[in-house]
């Protein structure tokens, strides 16, 4: 696994991990990262690998391990980074971008079990176009082009291991999502995290991807400082940033 860290001289320290096929250099995800930097973050930041034989010697035991050394940390995932996030101690506040707790609802149960008893390892399984209907519309030519199209059996089953297996999300976690994620099931998420604690937006799977993110950036970082206090008000949301929508490159 991958990680670096983004602004030495940072004076708070934040764990980010990112999804499944997302790169720091990714424009988008650097977009965020700048954001994070800007705000005073030394950002760890970990790039999951895209094929796994054991989701917990691949994924969760790198991170949960590089986190022991940390005293105080916030915590910020995305998608399947999020599977990893929630396992981990010692955050003092958690962020969840799209969590993939689930699979999408449209892969049923019995299809994803006969998947994962295929004993390979070997990438082999297509996961469809990954473009900006999925992602967002500022999504990228490159990021698009270097999305992963391939996934084996023992990715399936590890990942599914892992979504059966989640423990009790942190009372003042807060999640942004969109109810038109084509990636992940949302059903996880509403027996997880309180409906206050959820923030939805207009847009795809990847917040950072999205023509609004700019109306969202600064409430992910307030709860990212304060937890789920920066949006308990939610009355307040929508006045936040009331700029208009970027145009998508």
């Amino acid at each position: 696994m991958r990680h670096r860290v983004f602004n030495e001289d940072g004076e708070t320290e934040l764990v980010f991990v990112m999804g499944w096929g997302n790169r720091w250099t990714h424009e988008n995800v650097s977009w965020l990262i700048g954001k994070l930097t800007d705000a005073g973050y030394r950002v760890h930041a970990f790039e999951l690998p895209t094929n796994i034989e054991d989701f917990k010697a691949d994924w969760l035991e790198p991170v949960a391990e590089y986190v022991l050394d940390l005293e105080e940390y916030q915590l910020l995932a995305h998608s399947a980074g999020a599977l990893v996030a929630q396992a981990l101690d010692g955050a003092d506040n958690h962020v969840y971008l799209s969590p993939w707790w689930g699979y999408n609802v449209d892969l049923p149960e019995q299809a994803l079990d006969l998947v994962s008893r295929v004993p390979t390892t070997l990438p082999c399984i297509p996961v469809g176009e990954m473009g900006r209907d999925v992602l967002g519309e500022k999504a990228t030519d490159h990021q698009i082009s270097t999305m992963p199209r391939w996934i084996s059996p023992a990715f399936v089953r590890e990942i599914h291991y892992a979504q059966q297996d989640l423990l009790t999300i942190d009372h003042d976690a807060v999640v942004f999502c969109t109810l038109r994620d084509p990636v992940v099931d949302l059903r996880p998420i509403g027996k997880r995290v309180p409906a206050e604690h959820v923030v939805l937006y207009d847009g795809g799977h990847e917040l950072f991807s999205s023509a609004m993110r700019e109306r969202y950036v600064d409430l992910l970082l307030d709860s990212l400082q304060d937890g789920a206090e920066a949006i308990e008000d939610r009355s307040v949301v929508p006045s936040r940033t009331p700029a208009a929508p970027e145009s998508a490159e």
